[in-house]
């Protein structure tokens, strides 16, 4: 049977991370063991002791804060370096209900899916203002469309995935993890699908929305950013085709005034034309370059996944 590890990035978690362990199976159905990782990541408060007091079998210190992202793959990497064939990763704050956690992994289980993300209620959530509400919805509709997924809750970081999805992933994006990882698994033809799960009261505000206006700033920024780095094509070359349907219009203008004999009076309308017409075969131009990046990028990407397996391969070799 599979081996199994719950991990858990904490950033100065001590007030909450007893809590949430305390809620942590240490058996589940289907999975030979269950084993829990802490990711401490740089914290200045006695996180790693709390972990180590609750019976954490595996603690992690960063000693500096690298943010969630970084933390989240840093769990992942050591996951596959000691043997998980399956990864749970959840939150310290207590959000997500563990006892939702045999859900999590039943598709895996049945050999239905790669990941699975839990989707949260979002609309009966208390404490998720009607701003934040509408965000987590945009947010999941631009990952809808950037990967060809159909998960409704994706900023939802409660989510099982198998060892050989956990090598395929890679996160550039410092913020968060939730949104580009499932893209990714979309673009490489996963198979990820979506439980309903519970969550808990709110123990904390959450740390990733400080402000409204600074979620808002983070929150389109990564959206823009998704979309730059995963549809570069579409992002550039839509603009473009406007900008070159916009330069158009002067142009058709001066061909009508120059075919009734008043051409040389309107020659302004060429050179607004010759701006946009310009600026949108530019643009279109960028996003071809910035497609062939990303077929380049998907080659690296391909290439770490092999070394990922070869290492996993001889870390397990030298442990036997």
């Amino acid at each position: 049977m599979p081996k199994l590890f719950i991990q858990i990035p904490c950033y100065n978690e001590a007030e909450t991370l007893g809590v949430t362990l305390q809620e942590l199976p240490r058996t589940l159905p289907g999975v030979d063991s269950v084993q829990w990782l802490v990711i401490d990541d740089g914290s200045s408060d006695r996180t790693g002791e709390v972990a180590r007091e609750h019976g954490v079998e595996h603690v992690v210190r960063l000693g500096v804060n690298r943010g969630l992202s970084n933390a989240f793959m840093v769990g992942i990497d050591y996951c596959i370096r000691n043997g998980a064939d399956i990864i749970v990763n959840t939150d310290a704050d207590n959000q997500y209900h563990a006892g939702d956690i045999p859900a999590l992994i039943a598709p895996i289980l049945r050999g239905e899916a790669d990941i699975v993300v839990g989707a949260r209620p979002i609309e009966e959530i208390a404490h998720f203002s009607p701003l934040k509400k509408l965000l987590q919805r945009l947010g999941s509709w631009v990952v809808r469309m950037a990967s060809g997924t159909d998960i409704p809750d994706a900023p939802s970081g409660f989510r099982a995935m198998t060892r050989d999805a956990a090598m395929r992933l890679n996160c550039f994006n410092s913020y968060t993890y939730t949104l580009e990882t499932i893209i990714q698994a979309g673009r490489k033809n996963m198979a990820i699908v979506s439980v309903p799960i519970r969550v808990n009261a709110d123990l904390r505000p959450s740390r990733l929305v400080r402000s409204i206006p600074s979620y808002v700033q983070q929150s389109l920024f990564t959206i823009v950013r998704i979309f730059m780095t995963y549809r570069p094509f579409r992002f550039f070359a839509a603009p473009g085709l406007i900008s070159i349907a916009i330069g158009l219009i002067p142009t058709l203008r001066f061909l009508y005034f120059y075919s009734q004999g008043l051409g040389q009076g309107n020659v302004q309308s060429l050179i607004y034309s010759g701006l946009f017409l310009g600026g949108g075969a530019l643009l279109i131009v960028v996003g071809l370059l910035a497609d062939l990046i990303g077929v380049n990028r998907m080659l690296l990407e391909d290439i770490r996944w092999r070394l990922r397996q070869a290492e996993y391969r001889e870390h397990r070799r030298e442990q036997q």
